[in-house]
């Protein structure tokens, strides 16, 4: 059941309050993330009483159904402050969106007790699944299971019988948090505080309704299900790289305005060239973030519409991540680079958010392969094959 559009109102003022009160407690609890490796508990917490798991879920569901934009920038707001956190709160939209590809049984047992659901998951190395009497008996060991330790549920990469072939299709099967081991080992130069560590199950057996084809025809008619999963994936990934760049241009001109010379020379922000590099870092970070925004809200509209979007757009939504991913590495990098020694001390911000945007566009939603699918479909080609 919706709510009614005055209550809602109320309700996300004081959201907003909550939301606010948790991005003061990440500032403070940065190198604790980072050092432990995971978001804690009671940050996840913050982030479900803030709203963030249920701003895009289906109002039918009792969720907000806002656009994915507003997601998105509430995302890259918190990766502003910590990338780790946004990371793990990009989940939030991925999630409504991947749940869609599920039986509608499934989906309302996904939101029995409410639209305040955490998801988690890790997809590869895909595993062999077992049919077995009662649905499909599941065991492997699973990759990048970022947020799982505060998850509701996880859902984990299979290859189901009659599904095998050169390339079987990558399919999900969600299973309870409580079904599944955390083993960790996540040890990175960035990102640390993700908790993307091994995913184990061992001999669970689950209905096979609880398994959906990445990227399948979705079974439920929402917008955010509709929405071209791979496309949502990679903008989520995307906006934490712009949040990233934005606490290191914010940090950078903190510094900047503070800084004198050792040898009696002009501040820093009364430098040139400090001056020049700055402007140019806000430029293109601005850019960046119209580009991606012009492109979701296009495509937003569109499946709000009733419509497809078709794949010139998908592509164009994959080619505003990938740039937005590379601005937010290269805005990160002139913020190192404009205050000098400055940055390069672990009690500074910015080489954190270097680092974090560094392993952002690590990832392969992000990687050079989707720029050959947009030249070739600019040109007139086919796309590659296997492009969503």
């Amino acid at each position: 059941m919706s709510q009614a559009p005055a209550v809602l109102e109320q309700d996300l003022s004081s959201r907003e309050s909550r939301l606010e009160a948790v991005l003061e407690n990440v500032r403070g609890r940065r190198g604790e993330i980072e050092r432990g490796r995971c978001v804690p508990r009671d940050i996840v917490d913050g982030l479900v009483s803030a709203g963030l798991y249920r701003a895009t879920v289906p109002q039918r569901f009792g969720g907000d159904g806002r656009p994915l934009s507003v997601s998105l920038r509430q995302i890259e707001r918190i990766s502003a402050v910590d990338p780790s956190v946004g990371w793990v709160a990009s989940f939030a939209p991925q999630g409504a969106n991947y749940f869609g590809a599920l039986s509608p049984d499934r989906l309302a047992e996904i939101y029995a007790d409410g639209p305040d659901v955490v998801g988690a998951g890790g997809l590869f190395p895909l595993q062999p699944a077992e049919r077995v009497p009662g649905g499909l008996r599941i065991n492997g060991r699973w990759k990048f299971g970022s947020g799982s330790l505060a998850a509701d549920w996880i859902s984990v990469g299979i290859i189901v019988p009659g599904d095998e072939g050169a390339t079987p299709p990558p399919r999900l099967i969600v299973l309870p948090a409580e079904k599944v081991d955390i083993v960790p080992n996540w040890e990175t130069v960035g990102l640390s505080g993700t908790g993307s560590h091994d995913l184990v199950v061992r001999d669970v057996v689950m209905a096979e309704d609880w398994s959906f084809v990445r990227g399948g025809a979705p079974q439920s008619d929402d917008v955010i299900c509709r929405f071209p999963a791979m496309a949502l994936a990679a903008c989520a990934f995307a906006v934490v790289g712009l949040g990233a760049a934005r606490g290191a241009l914010d940090a950078a001109i903190d510094v900047a305005a503070g800084k004198t010379s050792i040898t009696g020379g002009p501040r820093l922000a009364d430098k040139a060239y400090v001056q020049h590099a700055i402007a140019k870092a806000e430029a293109a970070l601005g850019a960046a973030r119209a580009f991606l925004y012009e492109q979701v809200d296009g495509a937003w509209a569109a499946v709000e519409a009733g419509r497809e979007v078709p794949p010139r757009d998908r592509m164009a939504l994959r080619l505003a991540a990938n740039h937005a991913s590379r601005a937010g590495v290269e805005v990160a990098q002139a913020a190192f680079a404009t205050v000098g020694t400055t940055a390069i001390f672990l009690d500074n911000p910015i080489q954190q958010f270097l680092r974090d945007a560094l392993v952002v566009n690590q990832h392969a939603f992000l990687g050079e392969a989707n720029y050959e699918v947009g030249g070739r479909m600019l040109l007139g080609l086919p796309p590659s094959p296997g492009f969503p």
